[in-house]
């Protein structure tokens, strides 16, 4: 894997995008260390399907697994309702 100084990124995206779709995942550096990554789209989806459980394993799972069931409760304040004083 190359690693790309920021300022090269920036100014040669065109040709970085190139390679990392021909050679594959290349770093993205600022002040000599590694902050990025440039992965092409199919390598993504595969890491990142790789750590989602399909339904199957959930249901096959032996502890309950509800955290990938039930979506996380909004931290919003509740309206009142019409008709009432506060």
């Amino acid at each position: 894997m190359r690693t790309w100084p920021v300022q090269d990124a920036k100014a040669r995206f065109s040709e970085l995008l190139d390679i990392c779709l021909r050679d594959g995942p290349q770093a993205v550096s600022r002040r000599g260390q590694e902050q990025a990554v440039l992965v092409p789209m199919a390598e993504w989806l595969r890491l990142t399907q790789k750590n989602q459980p399909g339904v199957k394993d959930l249901l096959l799972a032996e502890e309950a697994r509800t955290e990938y069931l039930v979506p996380p409760r909004g931290q919003l304040k509740r309206r009142k309702a019409t008709g009432q004083e506060g």
